[in-house]
């Protein structure tokens, strides 16, 4: 039976479909989606990784969003529901690791789209094209407490989304910042088609090498790019999909969801790697790309204020998106576990977001930090909600959910795929997160 959840539902589809894109679109589709594919393949690559996708989508999403429907909480509340179902206690615990996660994440990504905004205003004034990136990237990152006006506006900014609710803050935003993001980055990627020397960018994203196949290394990239794009993190899709309707289609919805954020990453891709090579740089992912290589580009480009205003303005949308979901997860732990009202909630998990934050701003405290949770907790995180949705709470109970609001029968593969082959690869991502240097996603 459906727990009733504290803050409503979406009013739509498309608004949780824009909602849940816009959560997981973010950096890893813009820096390192191109470089990725490029550097293991070209076109080649894409073959295991829409593959992943469409796994991932699937039964990961839908597991996910069906687990948070059908407990009406976020994943504190989901991991103890289904441990109770067992007889079991410990539930809580288990849930606060995803949790704590999403709140990590949270902490470092505010850090990086205060650094976004604060080179949209770059942009807009002409200082992001007039300063050496170098020099410019350096002001915003190489000190401590070098960007907090910038950092705490992001979190402000957030925050205010989230205390308008579910339908009312967190809907009517991704309705508008979502669309604009694609309509953006349609346009960039347009602009770019006609600088010389851009076919070069669109060789390395789009001729296949299939030797790559061969690699075993390829397909765990794809694996990873796919797993961590689509963040199926055991957390923050939980709790959006305790706000959707049961009468809405989830497996449809996941599906459109992993479509729409596969689409997001190659208009990344067509916007960003043929400007790239279209200036002789290099192609490097991470920060280096996003805010030192680029507003080179946009130096040498006609135009090149406007396009980077433009750029890195849908790169902010993308990331308060993100950073909207992860604050959610831990603004509705706080509102159910600690009785706060929703604005005490978003208030305190914004405040803790921006004072840890405070003490890592400088780009390598930042980078450590995010390298710790990403490589280790958000992988655990993914593996356990994965494992409490298929074992622990079983087939049989969160396909009946599934089947809710639709009318067409899941495959006959859906429980094999769900059960062995995707959580086995679930723990295959939290092995490879660990023995390989730097992570897969």
């Amino acid at each position: 039976m459906q727990q009733k959840n504290i803050n409503g539902t979406f009013t739509s589809k498309i608004g949780f479909v824009l909602a849940a894109v816009g959560s997981a679109v973010g950096m890893g589709n813009i820096w390192m989606f191109p470089y990725r594919v490029g550097q293991y393949g070209g076109a080649a690559f894409l073959i295991p990784y829409l593959l992943f996708v469409a796994l991932f989508g699937y039964v990961g999403l839908s597991g996910e969003f069906a687990f948070g429907r059908l407990t009406g909480t976020g994943p504190i509340g989901s991991y103890d529901y289904a441990l109770r179902t067992r007889g079991k206690r410990g539930g809580a615990v288990l849930g606060a690791i995803p949790l704590f996660g999403s709140l990590g994440i949270a902490i470092g990504y505010a850090i990086i789209v205060g650094w976004v905004l604060r080179s949209t205003a770059g942009a807009l004034t002409g200082a992001l094209i007039s300063t050496a990136p170098e020099t410019f990237f350096a002001q915003m990152s190489a000190t401590h407490l070098s960007s907090v006006p910038w950092h705490a506006v992001v979190v402000a900014l957030t925050v205010a989304v989230l205390v308008f609710g579910v339908s009312g803050g967190i809907e009517k935003i991704n309705k508008v910042m979502m669309p604009a993001f694609f309509v953006l980055f349609l346009v960039l990627a347009v602009r770019v088609l006609f600088l010389p020397g851009a076919a070069e960018g669109y060789r390395y994203l789009f001729v296949p090498q299939w030797r790559y196949l061969l690699d075993p290394r390829t397909w765990i990239m794809a694996m990873g790019q796919a797993f961590f794009s689509l963040s199926i993190t055991g957390s923050g899709m939980i709790i959006y999909g305790s706000y959707l309707s049961k009468q809405e289609d989830v497996v449809h919805a996941s599906c459109m969801t992993a479509v729409l954020d596969t689409c997001a990453a190659m208009l990344a891709g067509l916007a960003v790697i043929p400007s790239v090579f279209a200036f002789g740089l290099d192609p490097a992912s991470g920060p280096k790309l996003l805010f030192i290589t680029l507003p080179r580009v946009f130096q040498q480009m006609p135009m090149g204020q406007f396009f980077a205003f433009l750029f890195f303005l849908s790169v902010l949308f993308a990331g308060v998106t993100s950073l909207a979901n992860m604050l959610e997860a831990v603004s509705e732990a706080a509102q159910t576990r600690l009785h706060l009202s929703r604005k005490a909630a978003v208030l305190l998990a914004g405040a803790a977001t921006l004072a840890v934050g405070l003490l890592i701003e400088k780009e390598a405290l930042m980078g450590r930090w995010m390298d710790m949770i990403t490589l280790y907790i958000v992988p655990i995180g993914a593996i356990l909600g994965a494992v409490m949705v298929y074992w622990v709470l079983g087939m049989p109970v969160i396909k009946k959910e599934l089947m809710e609001g639709r009318t067409k029968p899941l495959s006959p593969a859906y429980d094999v795929l769900a059960k062995y082959v995707y959580v086995l690869l679930t723990a295959l991502v939290v092995i490879c997160s660990i023995v390989i240097p730097g992570g897969i996603g």
